[in-house]
């Protein structure tokens, strides 16, 4: 019989002479197409080698090499006689294809047969363990291992400890390796990955440190690509990259397994720049062709923001499928562009790609992160009439926050009843974010329901609860909170802290909030970044400096101090507590600032009146690159106010249309306080009566103000009759309508004005001062004798007085001569 193969095939010639099983043994150990092997397996048995134990072992070994399940199934269930070779062949097939259960199976079959058990068969069924990450199925292994007295052999012994890393026993897997009579480089390399697939990273590197002193072997390729997986994957990513020039500086180069653990930890920290560098690389090297490493370049590109990069290598390089889509879908909703994002979605099954859970949870992400909550909650709608798709408890997170945002009470009702259908409301990660929800909108009683609904709390649902009743001001009820979280087994972390800081600034208890920043020190839980953001901003509202820099301090010390966030917050509470100077210096720490920091410096300067630093400033802030927003306008606008510039202010106000800022009543307020500040009175009335909003008191009090100062009367009446109509009550209108008479010389209509302000016991508000002493804040209003200490306070001031009389004295006398 004559068998149809290419003629560049070497073991063609073999099939010209009468075939024994050696023959076949031959071929098919160097046999590369699974349809060959088919043909191969037709003509063995019709030359009599049907049940050939040796024949058909082999057999078994080719189409597991190739995956082929249905075909090598069928053999092994037909065979007269199974050796451990055909086991070991059929387990084989069955690990590759995640079929642990049915390998566990095999293996219980092998072990009621009266086969002789190898070494070779034991690195093939540990791998069930690590499928099941079952350890004490691996430990009962492990023993039959040690009966055998297979635990000195150095593959059984490197299998073992890859067992015990994967299923999470580290110390299980040390003592493996610690016992082993023989190591080599794959027995050092397996407990590397197993301290960095364990988070013990700094561990993993110790041990690929000591490789060489202890054992005289040399750390591979496998062995650092471990290492920087493993800090990549536990959240070190400075770290990983750092690792991986290490290497290259070994003499070692990345392959695309490194390149794919690396390339997160670059997309994580947005560095563009050196994104590209790993782009220029990976072209050089021919890795382009690999999908996880493509998968990944494109992430890098889309989380630092340059959608058109990531876009063209999707185009010409990506395998077009779900992760590939979801990668550029997800960059789509993160920058802005959801349109195309939909667009893509809706193309993903004219490019024959299946759409699964992961991307319709990604667009409806999408849809609620760009606050598009019609959208979201159409495209959940949509999900629910598809057959064979569910939503899953991501999908009910996403569309859960849009309840709350949208605080509709028939969508939270309804939400909450389909979650209920489907048996998902006791879910942890479901009735955490129902929680959220509920509480978010104020309704704590339904809160606490979903709360106690939940089977398996943990200490995010516990957080949730927490943190809910803060946000509502429920204070009083919060000790007894943490009582009962620990009641549960859980211990209050730094997140649960943070909840409850955050409700008391939110609710204006800022002294209290300190004091808990101060108590959470105490306790040795170190505040992270946003617990630093959080009380940055209490001290920003309590205008507390010296409170303000040693948050400071602890930030420098942590390292925060360089963060745009940390340093925007930082910033805006200098330049409240008074400091522009510090201010400065903030913000000159940032490392990579984003508008938002850039927001708060040039809000700051406008807070100071140091208009023409805040106009250079946003010149600045549009040289940079940056697109400036309502923020942006509004506090360039409010400098050129303060530089006295109608033609920059102007220019200003006009740019909006450019960047497509639609201007607020704050921005027409502005403009209208610059023209009347100015002396462009008239100017400014008839830029009130154009523009497309209805003024409010603080527009008509800057044209009065403006009015006060240039001495127009009929403005000034015009203005005031609007402020009085607008805010009768408001002592502050009727002053500034009395000093309006004086400028103009109307006596009488000024006595009218404080005549009127007499008979209905109006009483201009008194100022305001505080001064800050040893961490307390101490406020002083006129004739104020509230304080605890007032009596003293008043002593002082009678004793100083009349020593700050003579001393005037003294001043005007030594002038005067």
């Amino acid at each position: 019989m004559n068998i149809s193969i290419p003629s560049n095939h070497a073991h063609v010639s073999l099939l010209d002479k009468p075939a024994n099983s050696i023959t076949y043994a031959s071929i098919l150990e160097s046999c590369k197409c699974p349809n060959l092997g088919k043909q191969l397996h037709a003509h063995s048995i019709k030359t009599g080698f049907r049940g050939h134990e040796f024949v058909e072992t082999k057999l078994l070994q080719m189409y597991g090499r190739y995956g082929c399940l249905e075909d090598a199934s069928l053999i092994f269930d037909k065979m007269p006689r199974r050796n451990l070779y055909s086991y070991t062949a059929i387990l084989s097939l069955y690990m590759d294809l995640g079929f642990y259960r049915k390998a566990f199976s095999r293996f219980q079959e092998l072990l009621r047969e009266d086969i002789c058990l190898k070494f070779f068969v034991f690195p093939v069924v540990l791998k069930i363990c690590s499928g099941f990450a079952a350890v004490e199925l691996g430990r009962q292994l492990h023993g039959i291992v040690t009966k055998y007295q297979f635990d000195s052999n150095v593959y059984v012994g490197n299998s073992l400890i890859d067992m015990y890393g994967k299923c999470g026993s580290l110390d299980d897997a040390k003592k493996v390796f610690k016992m082993m009579p023989e190591r080599d480089c794959v027995s050092w390399n397996s407990v590397v990955t197993a301290c960095a697939a364990n988070g013990l990273v700094l561990e993993a590197l110790e041990c690929l440190e000591r490789m060489s002193s202890l054992d005289n072997e040399t750390p591979n390729l496998v062995s650092w690509s471990a290492v920087i997986g493993g800090f990549a994957q536990n959240g070190y990513d400075e770290e990983a990259i750092g690792m991986l020039f290490r290497m290259q500086a070994e003499g070692l180069e990345p392959n695309a397994r490194t390149l794919s653990s690396v390339l997160p930890a670059c997309a994580r920290l947005q560095k563009l720049s050196l994104g590209k560098e790993f782009h220029g690389y990976i072209t050089r090297n021919g890795f382009m062709s690999n999908p996880f490493v493509v998968n990944g370049l494109v992430d890098v590109y889309r989380r630092c923001g340059d959608m058109s990069s990531a876009l063209k290598i999707f185009s010409k390089f990506s395998i077009k499928n779900e992760v590939s889509c979801n990668t550029i879908i997800v960059g789509y909703c993160e920058n802005g562009n959801v349109a195309e994002a939909r667009e893509l979605f809706d193309q993903m099954e004219h490019l024959g790609v299946q759409r699964g859970i992961i991307s319709w949870n990604s667009m409806i992400s999408g849809y609620v992160d760009n606050s598009l909550y019609d959208e979201a909650f159409s495209m959940f709608r949509d999900l629910l009439m598809r057959d064979g798709i569910e939503p899953t408890s991501f999908t009910f997170g996403s569309v859960l926050i849009a309840c709350a945002d949208m605080n509709s009470l028939r969508k939270r009702k309804e939400i909450h009843a389909l979650a209920i259908a489907l048996g998902l409301q006791s879910d942890t990660f479901v009735g955490g974010a129902l929680v959220e929800m509920y509480c978010r909108c104020q309704d704590l009683v339904a809160a606490q329901m979903a709360f106690d609904e939940v089977i398996e709390r943990d200490t995010a649902t516990w957080n949730c609860l927490i943190s809910g009743y803060a946000h509502c001001d429920q204070i009083e009820n919060i000790e007894n909170l943490l009582g009962k979280m620990k009641e549960d087994g859980f211990e209050p972390n730094v997140y649960t802290w943070n909840g409850i800081i955050a409700g008391h600034v939110e609710n204006e208890h800022h002294d209290r909030a300190m004091q808990l920043f101060s108590e959470m020190l105490s306790l040795d839980l170190t505040p992270d970044i946003y617990t630093v953001g959080i009380i940055l901003s209490a001290c920003s509202s309590l205008a507390t400096m010296e409170r303000g820099k040693q948050v400071h301090a602890y930030a420098i010390r942590c390292g925060y101090d360089s963060d745009v966030h940390i340093g925007a917050a930082l910033v805006d509470m200098y330049a409240k507590c008074g400091s522009l100077k510090h201010a400065r210096l903030a913000y000159k720490r940032i490392s990579n600032p984003d508008l938002v920091s850039q927001n708060a410096m040039l809000t700051a300067y406008a807070m100071h009146g140091h208009g023409k630093e805040g106009i250079a400033h946003f010149r600045r802030i549009l040289a940079s690159g940056f697109r400036p927003d309502h923020i942006s306008f509004l506090s360039a606008l409010s400098a050129c106010v303060h530089a006295g510039s109608i033609k920059t202010g102007s220019e200003f106000f006009d740019l909006m249309a450019y960047y497509d800022v639609k201007p607020s009543l704050k921005h027409y307020t502005c403009m209208v306080d610059l023209l009347s500040r100015a002396g462009e009175l008239s100017e400014a009335y008839e830029f009130i009566k154009k523009i497309p909003v209805v003024p409010d008191s603080v527009m008509w009090g800057a044209l009065l103000g403006g009015c006060v100062s240039h001495g127009n009367l009929e403005l000034g009446h015009i203005a005031a009759d609007k402020l009085i109509e607008l805010e009768p009550n408001n002592t502050g209108n009727h002053v500034m309508l009395a000093n309006l008479y004086a400028y103009a010389g109307r006596w009488s209509d000024l006595a009218r004005t404080r005549q009127k302000m007499k008979d209905r016991r109006m009483h201009k508000s008194p100022g305001c001062s505080w001064i800050e002493d040893r961490d307390e804040i101490h406020k002083f209003r006129s004739s104020d004798r509230s304080h605890d200490r007032s009596e003293e306070i008043y002593t002082i001031i009678d004793s100083l007085t009349p020593n700050l009389k003579t001393q005037f004295n003294n001043c005007s006398v030594n002038t005067t001569c």
